[in-house]
């Protein structure tokens, strides 16, 4: 026993000092001979283009539907004001309406931090200034998304972790759109228009790699970020010129440049429309026929009341009231929910909501700028004297175009030519009237047409303050009865970033339902 215990020592030894004198391949060892060293930036484009859209984790959801479309008054949710209900009654909810703060940064802004990094590097940066140009692009929707929704945010030291930066300042929204304006600018002008110029080709979902088209979403985000400035007076941005550049570098005014994310319905679910997806999942059951809706939400009465007023031809496109089981689309019957409504009533299943065949159907396409946006904003900017043109035309096409739009979602979305001009010529821009008045007919339709954009339709209603909403005043709101004019910071943030958080606050206001952001000062 005792010479086998000597020779075991031995062995263990030997063992022990092969391994010391061999630590060295340790390295080599533990890495995974499978691994891809550097990132494939078309992977990560795609990927970027879906999880932006928020497909997962409920963010569409919580932010768009239950916060922005209901603040906008598309929708209505009848539970309780602690729960789902807090969009619909000004309340304060921190899972949900922090949910878009938490989820945007990890799941998309710093996917599109890899890219630019990986192409900005020596070796790749003379043969992708178009793939880094539209991923710049891309970025600043996504960081205009998320800065109007809360005023000042992380944004340039955002995604510096690999650089230490875990903590990083929040910047104002002044300079984070003054930025935004500087990083389209930069891009649309670097983009090389050469044949054969690399791009992501099929990689990129929205226009097949296409620079021409891709200038045009450039200039039209452009207008957009500009327009979104026009009530302050600061000096940060100058709308006036910016969006005068936008119009001379060309913006969307055609059906075929519209920025459309196209989906097949399967056979997984980043191939679903996410509105349609997020909807029927969280709230509109099918099998429920409009009776049992998880959240007991419905269409807003003001949405519906304005489509039957106005004898608009979206009406049957869009809403549905659940008939004997069975999804009716006559005009007759449609009516909405109130906002503000604390139960679900005996004749719940009498209310509007979705319909299956368009707003609900997971092969639908999600509009993310087109020429009914951008017609209506130059409109407006015509109806200011920043540009030439006929401000009455531009309403006109931005109108029509809403109209025609609709047809993307298949045949149960295609209106007729003749409703389509019956309507137009029954609405026609008052050219006479005062400017108020004018915006108010401007804006009441890009509330139309931007119907499913919750977060874009909430975010203009704020600027312009049109259409003219008649807020709810349910017991206990966090508002004093007012429509809220941004989300609140996530609190989990508040702990962790506190230093920060709290250096935003003292500069913005007040971390509340209530507090203005910059630009709506």
């Amino acid at each position: 026993m005792q010479r086998f215990a000597r020779y075991k020592f031995i062995v263990l030894l030997g063992a022990v000092l092969g391994l010391s004198s061999c630590d060295k391949g340790f390295e080599e060892l533990n890495k995974n001979p499978n691994a891809s060293t550097t990132p494939n930036v078309n992977f990560l484009f795609t990927q970027s283009l879906l999880k932006g859209n928020l497909v997962y984790d409920r963010a569409y959801f919580y932010t768009s539907y239950l916060h922005c479309g209901n603040y906008v008054q598309h929708f209505s949710i009848a539970k309780e004001i602690g729960g789902s209900g807090a969009g619909d009654k000004y309340a304060v909810n921190d899972f949900y309406q922090s949910f878009y703060y938490r989820y945007i940064y990890t799941n998309a802004i710093l996917t599109l931090q890899e890219i630019i990094t990986a192409l900005k590097a020596p070796e790749l940066a003379a043969d992708n200034v178009n793939k880094l140009s539209a991923t710049r692009i891309w970025k600043v929707l996504l960081m205009q998304r998320i800065t109007d929704l809360y005023g000042d945010v992380p944004y340039s030291e955002a995604t510096q972790g690999r650089n230490g930066v875990f903590l990083p300042k929040y910047d104002s929204q002044a300079d984070i759109y003054a930025d935004m304006l500087k990083e389209l600018d930069e891009a649309i002008k670097a983009f090389d228009t050469k044949a054969g110029a690399a791009s992501f080709g099929a990689a990129d979902l929205l226009y097949g790699g296409d620079v021409g088209m891709w200038k045009k979403f450039g200039y039209s985000l452009m207008l957009r970020v500009a327009m979104r400035t026009t009530k302050v007076g600061d000096g940060k941005v100058v709308a006036k010129d910016w969006v005068q550049k936008a119009v001379a570098g060309g913006v969307i005014l055609n059906s075929a440049d519209n920025a459309v994310l196209k989906y097949s319905n399967g056979p997984q679910i980043y191939n679903n429309n996410p509105v349609a997806f997020e909807l029927v999942g969280q709230d509109y059951s099918l099998n429920s026929h409009g009776a049992d809706n998880i959240e007991w939400g419905k269409y807003s009465k003001t949405w519906i009341d304005f489509l039957k007023t106005n004898n608009d031809p979206r009406l049957g496109v869009v809403s549905v009231v659940w008939n004997n089981n069975a999804p009716d689309t006559a005009a007759a019957i449609q009516k909405g929910m109130p906002n503000g409504s604390d139960k679900k009533t005996a004749d719940f299943v009498t209310f509007s909501e979705p319909n299956p065949a368009t707003v609900l159907n997971n092969a639908a396409p999600l509009l993310l700028l087109t020429n009914a946006e951008t017609n209506l904003l130059l409109s407006e900017a015509a109806l200011r004297g920043w540009i030439s043109g006929d401000k009455a035309q531009f309403y006109r096409d931005g109108v029509t175009a809403a109209l025609k739009n609709w047809s993307l979602f298949g045949p149960a979305g295609v209106i007729s030519a003749n409703k389509i001009a019956t309507y137009v010529t029954d609405h026609p821009l008052n050219t006479g009237g005062t400017v108020d008045a004018q915006m108010n007919q401007i804006h009441t339709q890009f509330w139309a047409a931007l119907f499913l954009d919750e977060q874009e339709a909430y975010a203009n209603w704020r600027r312009t303050g049109y259409p003219v909403l008649t807020p709810v005043n349910y017991v206990g709101n966090a508002t004093g009865g007012t429509i809220p004019r941004r989300l609140p910071y996530s609190v989990a943030e508040q702990g962790i970033n506190g230093v920060h958080y709290r250096e935003a606050i003292s500069r913005q206001g007040a971390d509340l339902l209530t507090t203005r952001v910059w630009w709506d000062k």
